[in-house]
C-alpha cells in the first residue's frame, strides 16, 4: 500500500513539475513576443492605411518608411472635430479606451451597434509629395452578420468624394459577407458622393444593386444582406453627429490645421 501511495505521489510530484515548467515557458515566450506581435500589429495597421490611400505601390518594400513620409496620425475630439495634439496617435489605444467609461460614451442612436464609442479618435491625413493634404483617412466599424467589421474610409479633401474603403479586419462567412475584401466590390466605391446637395447624408448600399449613374449608391453584396446593412449602418453611423460630423466641418470651413 505505501508503494502505491509513493508511486502515485512521485507520479503527481512529476505531473506538477512538468505543468509549472509549461507554464514558464508559454509565460516567457507571450513576454517575449508581446513587442514582436506589437510591431506586426503597427505594420498592418500602416499597411492598410497605405492601401486606402492609394500608396502601396510606393512603398518599395519598406511600409514604415512610406508611411512616414507621407501619413499623419492625428487624434482627434469626435465632438468638436478639434485636433489633440498633446496625445500620441501612434500610442493611442481607441479600443482599450472605448472600454472605459470615464473615456468613453455610450452612443443614444447606436445604429452600428458599436457598443461604446471613446471621446477621441484617430484619422489619418495623407500629404502628397509637395506636403499639401490630398486624402483624409477616416477609420470606422460597425457590426456586419457575425462580427464587428473594421474599415478605413479614405476621402478626398472636399471630405465627399470618396477615394476608396478598405475593410482590414472582419470576421463575416467566406464568399457572402466576406466579398467586404473583394477589389471588384471595393472598386464601386471610388468616386461616389458621401453626401447630396443639400449636405445630407445619401450613401447607401443598395439591395438589388445600384442604378447606373448613382452617385451615392454601391451594390449591396450578393446573398449578404446583413453584411451589407452593416457596411451601411457603419457609415450612417461614422459620418454623423455622432462621429465625425464636426471634424468633417471644420475641414470643409479650412480649420484644419496642424496643432
Amino acid at each position: 500500500m505505501s508503494k502505491s501511495n509513493d508511486s502515485f505521489g512521485k507520479t503527481l510530484g512529476v505531473v506538477v513539475g512538468l505543468c509549472l515548467v509549461c507554464s514558464l515557458v508559454v509565460s516567457g515566450a507571450a513576454v517575449s513576443l508581446k513587442d514582436r506581435q506589437k510591431l506586426n500589429k503597427e505594420r498592418d495597421t500602416q499597411r492598410y492605411v497605405l492601401e486606402a490611400a492609394g500608396l502601396l505601390d510606393k512603398t518599395s518594400g519598406d511600409i514604415a518608411e512610406t508611411y512616414d513620409r507621407y501619413i499623419d496620425a492625428r487624434v482627434v475630439n469626435y465632438d468638436t472635430g478639434e485636433f489633440l495634439p498633446q496625445i500620441d496617435a501612434a500610442s493611442y489605444d481607441r479600443a482599450m479606451v472605448s472600454r472605459n467609461a470615464d473615456t468613453s460614451i455610450k452612443p443614444e442612436d447606436d445604429i452600428a451597434s458599436i457598443g461604446r464609442r471613446a471621446n477621441y479618435g484617430v484619422v489619418y491625413l495623407v500629404n502628397d509629395e509637395a506636403g499639401d493634404l490630398e486624402t483624409v483617412i477616416l477609420p470606422v466599424h460597425g457590426y456586419g452578420l457575425w462580427s464587428t467589421m473594421y474599415a478605413f474610409l479614405a476621402v478626398e479633401p472636399d471630405m465627399n468624394t470618396v477615394k476608396a474603403l478598405v475593410y482590414y479586419d472582419q470576421g463575416e462567412t467566406p464568399g457572402l459577407g466576406a466579398e467586404v475584401e473583394n477589389p471588384r466590390w471595393k472598386a464601386q466605391w471610388v468616386g461616389k458622393k458621401l453626401f447630396d446637395e443639400n449636405g445630407e447624408l445619401a450613401i447607401e448600399v443598395v439591395k438589388g444593386g445600384a442604378k447606373p449613374g448613382d452617385i451615392h449608391g454601391v451594390d449591396a453584396l450578393s446573398g449578404a444582406t446583413l453584411t451589407s446593412n452593416g457596411v451601411s449602418n457603419s457609415l450612417n453611423y461614422w459620418l454623423s453627429d455622432q462621429g465625425y460630423a464636426a471634424f468633417i466641418e471644420k475641414v470643409r470651413e479650412g480649420e484644419l490645421n496642424n496643432g
